[in-house]
């Protein structure tokens, strides 16, 4: 049997052998999250503030890839597989509400490795992806002159220390102050699209000339091929949607909240994503646009308007920030918890926080914000989400074919067919990383790849058989060995 020191050390494991169940208890009672704390409104509100950013900053870049056209098309392309995916994680959710989301569905559907893979893609996304939000808040804080302010890196580490400190306080507060601020963000962005209908001039759109490429026009200036290299772009506007179910254990009603949460925000999302791609290109041009560190604000120009949502968008991405830092601490807190990752990280504070997968990953996150490189870091972060889209999804189509029986209060409409779609989109997505930045693409598999080794050497012989994911499949496995029988 696995032994680990201190009181993990008579944690019950997936090997040979396991302990008794006053252990068993012991080990978890320290691992414990805040439950109750959410309903469907909040969570709806979780889901908002975990993209908002992507509304502010970051999805211009796509401009540069595809021109308007590209990344209007490749809008609309990701926006189904969005909604697609939604839905399918929405039954996934009600099925099996706990703190992995994807990790606990993988783990269900395609066992441990299949379990580890997808955590792993999830937590490479939401440990870099608020790096990347970390730089574009240092070019608004700069921007704005705040504090006389000009190099980034003093915003990124009080950005860090701040919010972290703030989710140590416990689920319900953190959960209550992303609400506010993700309200503020939302109102920002209704005074940006007033200011920017009345600069609209549909000519700016498709003010970037046309290439020699296959296809190219002043609708697709980089032929039909810029449209995919636009992909990961597109991804931002709805970037960490997904991690709606991670707040599972801490909603009021899971079942239920959970999948009316990630609806309803991805409804707000919609509407949103397509007033900014169209309003403020419209107000400033897709050239000028292309390569700004903050667009919104650009495209109003010199004006109160403009300084007004300069200041609000601050808060849109602090929103987002600080929000996906909840979403990575309760990714690495299940794996922990599980035993996939080291079983320090998900042990619990007096508040129910979980204070090592607090500051662990956000630790990397603040390291890689000192390169300062925000479109790249974006990339990096899209390729693990994608990644996780794509097992995700085969996890929905697995189970729904494996296990036909198994309680789901909601249930996908159009089935297998609606997460079927979602995933070929995904693998198209997977891809198209490695045509805009292969080096960040393949920087993020190389990561990928040095967690699956660590799983093969390591923590697959010291899995933990009473986290309540590794219950689930157990259950699972049981009731499909009495149907044999």
């Amino acid at each position: 049997m696995a032994v680990e020191s201190g009181s993990d050390r008579a944690a019950p494991t997936t090997g040979s052998g396991s302990p008794g169940s006053g252990s068993s208890e012991e080990y978890l009672a320290k691992r414990q999250l805040r439950t109750g704390a959410a309903g469907w409104v909040l969570l709806a509100g979780l889901g908002v503030s975990y993209v908002i950013s992507g509304d502010y900053s970051g999805w211009n870049f796509g401009l540069a890839e595809g021109g308007f056209g590209g990344l209007a098309i490749a809008g609309v392309v990701i926006a189904a597989m969005y909604f697609a995916m939604v839905l399918g994680m929405a039954e996934l959710s009600s099925a099996l509400p706990t703190a992995g989301g994807g990790y606990t569905f993988a783990r269900r559907a395609l066992g441990p490795w299949g379990g580890f893979a997808t955590g792993t893609a999830i937590l490479i996304e939401y440990a870099i992806a608020p790096a990347a939000i970390a730089t574009f808040i240092g070019a608004y804080v700069e921007s704005l002159g705040l504090f006389g302010i000009t190099d980034g890196w003093w915003v990124y580490l009080a950005a860090y220390a701040i919010f972290i400190g703030i989710h140590l306080s416990g689920a319900g507060e953190a959960l209550k102050v992303m609400f506010v601020i993700t309200a503020i963000a939302l109102v920002g962005l209704v005074v940006f699209a007033i200011g920017a209908a009345t600069l609209f001039d549909p000519a700016k759109l498709v003010d970037i000339a046309p290439t020699d490429a296959v296809g190219a026009s002043s609708f697709l200036p980089f032929g039909y091929l810029g449209v995919w290299s636009a992909v990961p772009f597109a991804i931002w506007f709805f970037l960490a949607l997904e991690g709606v179910p991670l707040a599972a254990e801490e909603a009021r009603d899971p079942a239920r909240s959970v999948p009316r949460g990630i609806v309803a925000a991805m409804l707000v999302l919609l509407v949103t994503g397509a007033a900014v791609l169209v309003l403020a290109t419209g107000a400033l041009g897709a050239q000028a646009l292309s390569a700004s560190g903050n667009p919104l604000v650009e495209a109003l120009g010199d004006s109160t308007v403009g300084v007004v949502v300069n200041y609000i968008g601050l808060a849109g991405l602090i929103a987002s920030f600080f929000s996906i830092i909840y979403a990575y601490s309760r990714q690495t807190f299940a794996l922990s918890r599980a035993g996939y990752l080291p079983r320090v990280l998900s042990v619990t504070n007096s508040r129910k926080a979980p204070t090592l997968a607090l500051l662990a990953p956000g630790l990397v996150g603040f390291l890689l914000s000192l390169t300062g490189q925000g479109a790249v870091l974006l990339n990096t972060a899209v390729f693990g989400a994608a990644l996780s889209y794509v097992l995700m999804m085969v996890s929905h189509i697995v189970l729904r074919r494996r296990e036909p029986e198994m309680p789901r209060p909601y249930r996908t409409p159009g089935g297998t067919v609606t997460t079927g779609f979602a995933l070929v989109i995904a693998v198209l997505a997977v891809i198209a990383t490695f045509l805009v930045d292969p080096i960040a693409a393949s920087l993020a598999l190389g990561a990928f790849a040095l967690f699956m080794a660590y799983f093969a050497l390591y923590s697959r012989h010291h899995l933990v058989a009473s986290a309540p994911d590794e219950e689930f499949a157990a259950l699972a496995a049981a009731e499909k060995d009495l149907d044999r029988t």
